[in-house]
């Protein structure tokens, strides 16, 4: 069984902040990937970031990275905190218009992961809360800590946020 988790965030305004996100995949309990990175908008729209961009690319580099592992055949169940990007790349929570990908600077991504997912055929989605999510969410915050960038909520040694 294969666990993935990724989370986004912008800071220290969304949008038009920096945007980083963070992923992680366990394969039987055992981490076997990661990553954490800052998102760099093309040349040219440098203001085209926003906390749903970074979720999404946090959702988009654990589908590239377990189509590139050949891993896209396995039954993986995919967790984030993003009610967005798990409503609309696996429905559930009603509301179906609500879902909908509309527009905005993450719908690129978005349409993208639409077609990576269409060579999963055992994946799901599940929502989860940010206090369930705190590998990616330390990993999203690492890359901005790292480039000096200030929290508009400061993460405590806790790993809560007051």
């Amino acid at each position: 069984m294969i666990e993935a988790f990724f989370d986004g965030t912008c800071e220290t305004v969304n949008p038009g902040g920096t945007a980083s996100y963070g992923a992680v995949i366990l394969k039987d309990g055992v981490r076997i990937w990661e990553t954490s990175r800052i998102f760099r908008p093309v040349k040219g729209h440098q203001g085209a970031t926003s906390n749903n961009v970074a979720e999404y690319s946090g959702f988009q580099s654990i589908l590239i990275h377990l189509l590139d592992q050949g891993l896209n055949e396995e039954a993986i169940i995919v967790y984030g905190d993003s009610q967005l990007v798990i409503r609309q790349m696996f429905g559930g929570g009603g509301f179906k218009k609500k879902w909908q990908i509309r527009g905005g600077h993450y719908a690129q991504i978005a349409f993208r992961c639409k077609e990576l997912l269409k060579r999963f055929p055992r994946i799901r989605g599940e929502w989860i809360p940010r206090e369930e999510n705190t590998l990616a969410d330390e990993l999203s915050k690492a890359e901005l800590i790292k480039a000096g960038v200030q929290f508009r909520i400061q993460p405590l040694s806790d790993g809560k946020e007051d």
